[in-house]
């Protein structure tokens, strides 16, 4: 075939400009193994002081060397709010969304700015059944938008020094809320400045209205409000009969319950998980004086199973703007899976899952007791969320929170405070 001369002049500038090109160090898949690096921004709060951000990072980096995980810090006081405006905006630049709290995550939702995990949870094979019921919880119309990653519970505190003064056994890890009642008010002895009081309730609304949802038949939502009576009975009795403090002496003082539990005034105490890391430090630099405790599980309802407790959680998702979604969700059931949940119990954090690898992690903690019931005190049956998904849940929690005070401070009887609860909030419901 003959070659013409327009033809040799484009031959002499191709191998001219590939000359060039090799020459100067650039081949062709210099380009390609450039952009080979997928770079994913997660939006949280508080980088600086939470302490297993970093090692979640660096363990996924780790395994997947192509992949680079930036942190985007929006604050802590108004999370969620900034959160929303950003990803309201169209904001693709943020793949993984931390979800703070419930009513947070239902106006992402409701906005559709989350993504529907349902079918890669389906495609890899990523077991619900781990988050002892709160998937279930937080799934809305059978769709699943985030997955809890920590996640804590209420237990039982007790010091242990109480209890040998006074001969009395320890509290166990299957104990009913009478069972509980009768302790309480066995441990409770002494005046004045010697009282030591069997029982501590702080003033949250929790601390009493919540043991009202453990045998699952009720949610603080539900808008009927006679099934928390006997709760309220029961503490109220205590109170009268000088077994746990006076609420309206709590709230005037703004007495925090890690106080008189650090110096010996309570023999058990209602408490969220989070306070071990706090108790354990406290103890080590010497500023609480009660340094021999326990924990067990939560008292519960007569035929309730042990084990089945309150708790909060927090989520991960994967933003709908997101232009990485299957990158995103897969660092997502990283952190979520059971080997984020290891490297979160490392850092002294109660994780979402507590599998036998976790709590044997947590409980070999410095500081932590070493005992085996307290060990076993971790091990969750059922988790009901505090505040249950809702669209007006914060509505509602401020009547809950308005009447459990006139409750609590004997300014309205049992009876009538409750029937208000439930019209008041029967009101919000049918707005």
């Amino acid at each position: 075939m003959r070659t013409t001369k327009k033809g040799i002049v484009l031959m002499l500038i191709l191998a001219l400009v590939t000359g060039f090109l090799f020459a100067n160090g650039v081949s062709e898949t210099a380009t390609p193994a450039a952009s080979s690096t997928t770079t994913l921004k997660w939006a949280l709060w508080d980088i600086s002081s939470t302490t297993y951000y970093e090692p979640l990072i660096k363990a996924y980096e780790q395994a997947h060397p192509n992949v680079k995980i930036e942190m985007l810090d929006l604050g802590s006081a108004d999370f969620m709010t900034m959160l929303q405006t950003q990803l309201s905006g169209g904001d693709s630049s943020i793949d993984i969304v931390t979800i703070k709290d419930i009513p947070g995550y239902n106006n992402l939702v409701k906005k559709n700015l989350l993504m529907n995990l349902n079918a890669k949870i389906a495609s890899e094979n990523v077991d619900t059944s781990l988050y002892g019921g709160t998937t279930d919880q937080i799934s809305v119309g059978g769709n699943l938008y985030g997955i809890p990653f920590r996640s804590d519970f209420w237990i039982l505190y007790y010091n242990k020094a109480l209890f040998d003064k006074a001969g009395v056994a320890y509290p166990s890890n299957d104990m009913t809320l009478a069972q509980y009642d009768a302790l309480a008010r066995r441990m409770t002895s002494g005046v004045g400045a010697n009282k030591v009081y069997g029982a501590h309730y702080h003033t949250w609304r929790s601390d009493v209205q919540l043991f009202g949802i453990l045998d699952g038949k009720h949610t603080i939502v539900d808008g009927e409000y006679s099934f928390l009576k006997p709760y309220y009975e029961m503490i109220l009795n205590e109170q009268k009969d000088g077994i746990c403090q006076n609420y309206a002496t709590l709230k005037t003082s703004s007495t925090h319950y890690s106080g008189v539990f650090y110096n010996n005034s309570v023999a058990t105490m209602n408490m969220g998980s989070w306070f071990i890391a706090t108790l354990i430090d406290k103890i080590e630099k010497g500023e609480a004086d009660c340094k021999d405790w326990g924990i067990v599980k939560y008292p519960h309802p007569e035929g309730t199973a042990s084990g089945t407790t309150l708790g909060t959680i927090t989520s991960l998702g994967v933003s709908n703007a997101s232009k990485k979604k299957d990158a995103a969700f897969d660092f997502v059931k990283f952190v979520t899976g059971p080997a984020g949940a290891e490297i979160i119990a490392k850092t002294g954090t109660i994780p979402a899952i507590k599998n036998d690898k976790v709590i044997s992690i947590i409980s070999s903690k410095k500081g932590f007791p070493t005992d085996k019931a307290s060990a076993e005190a971790l091990k969750v049956t059922k988790t009901y969320l505090e505040m249950p998904l809702h669209e007006k849940a914060a509505e509602i929690e401020v009547v809950l929170n308005q009447v459990h005070d006139e409750i609590m401070t004997n300014n309205i009887s049992i009876d009538a405070g409750l029937e208000k609860m439930s019209t008041q909030v029967q009101k919000i419901l049918n707005k």
